[in-house]
């Protein structure tokens, strides 16, 4: 080794004894600058229940830095807004906030955190510009006292109150100012007569009213749409649609949807929230055959007389009943005309039917429907039901049996020749 280097080599070796000493830092100055914003839309229309999101942004910087080996650095920013709680207040605007405050942890400075409140439009609510204010707390280090190795941290707790701007716009709200309904029964089709008003705050351009099946309700619309043309607000329209009844359906009311869609302020074309009315429904159209048995007898080409009555909920016009003549039966004439009848009502129709000769002594059941129109003038025909004939044997058949009758005959004839012949002898 070399005595030169000697020296060298003590120095890396005290340099290598001596622990490093970290640089620390320290800020003078900085503070959170918090800000808020609606993500997305912040226009409302009166009625809606909305998702309002809310981003909460911190601008804050820490403008003043220090630096030395003797510094110890604090684990807080100044710029840090800390254990950050929100909560959204409505004060005189019209809209009801139905989430609870939330908490939101920290927000460092350059980050954001987000928000999202349920909120309530009034249906009432006018038209305007509101602010809503977001209130905001939250803990920062306000300073970090340095005692050596030891930090002595001063928390300052503080409320913000951040403005958020909501807009109402302006819509068309249906109100339903009366209900009425025509020939509403069970399998058939009626009207539907209301009068509507636009108790909201934007006039409707080329509005045109709907009725618009309620979920699986029996109701069912097949011509709902009335066209309107220019509804202002505080304006009433009369209006009718025609309305089908399924053939599933009871007599009780039934729920039907009524909206209307336009063109709105800003031309674009909406549709109004949706108005739920009840319909009454009547009980379906029915008829039965209440004529007792009928007897007829093999061989014979009888007149079947048949008593129908409507049992229905509903009159109905130019009703034809009609047999279906099957065997030991046949009929050329298996159609009578029953005219109108209303609930309760009977007519009588006649048929003409053969009965084979062979045909079995039993009863039998002849099947019938009614066709018929009803209040709309719609074609419709009845459930089937039975008309029930009994074949008998004709009372007295023995006397008009022709061959009984020959036999007689030839007795007679016998008994007569015998009588002329014996007195004849005398």
């Amino acid at each position: 080794m070399r005595w030169q280097h000697l020296p060298v080599l003590m120095l890396l070796l005290a340099l290598l004894a001596v622990p490093g000493s970290a640089a620390g830092a320290k800020y003078l100055y900085g503070n959170p600058e918090l800000s808020a914003t609606i993500a997305g839309t912040n226009e409302f229309a009166p009625g809606a229940d909305t998702s309002l999101t809310v981003i909460i942004s911190n601008s804050g910087l820490n403008t003043h830095k220090i630096v030395g080996s003797t510094i110890v650095t604090p684990d807080d920013l100044p710029n840090t807004a800390k254990l950050a709680t929100v909560a959204l207040k409505s004060n005189d605007a019209p809209l009801t906030v139905k989430t609870d405050p939330q908490f939101l942890s920290d927000i460092m400075g350059g980050a954001s955190r987000t928000a999202t409140f349920n909120v309530k439009v009034a249906d009432s609510a006018t038209p305007g510009t509101y602010t809503l204010p977001l209130e905001v707390t939250y803990t920062y280090l306000q300073e970090a006292e340095d005692y050596g190795d030891t930090l002595r941290y001063n928390y300052q707790k503080k409320t913000e109150i951040l403005p958020l701007t909501v807009r109402v716009t302006p819509d068309l709200r249906v109100e339903i100012l009366n209900v009425r309904s025509e020939s509403l029964n069970v399998g058939t089709e009626g009207y539907v007569y209301l009068t509507l008003k636009n108790i909201g705050h934007d006039t409707a351009n080329k509005a045109i009213a709907k009725v618009v099946r309620n979920g699986a309700s029996p109701l069912i619309p097949t011509d709902g749409n009335a066209y309107i043309g220019t509804f202002e607000p505080g304006e009433t329209v009369d209006v009718k649609f025609k309305v089908a009844v399924a053939d599933s359906a009871e007599p009780q009311s039934y729920p039907l949807d009524v909206m209307v869609a336009y063109e709105d302020y800003e031309e674009k074309t909406v549709t109004s929230r949706a108005a739920t009315i009840g319909l009454p429904v009547g009980g379906k159209i029915a008829f039965d055959a209440v004529s007792p048995t009928v007897t007829l007898h093999p061989g014979d080409k009888s007149i079947l007389e048949v008593v129908y009555k409507n049992t229905g909920a509903a009159k109905v016009y130019n009703a034809q009943a009609r047999i279906s003549a099957v065997d030991p039966f046949t009929s050329s004439d298996d159609t009578a005309y029953l005219g109108d009848l209303a609930p309760g009502e009977t007519a009588t129709a006649r048929f003409e039917v053969s009965i084979d000769a062979d045909a079995t002594l039993k009863e039998y059941g002849i099947d019938s429907e009614i066709r018929y129109r009803d209040d709309l003038d719609n074609s419709k025909i009845s459930d089937t039901m039975k008309v029930r004939v009994a074949l008998d044997k004709k009372q007295g058949a023995l006397f008009t049996n022709p061959v009984f009758l020959v036999a007689i005959a030839a007795v007679i004839i016998g008994a007569g020749y015998y009588i002329f012949v014996y007195r004849k002898k005398r």
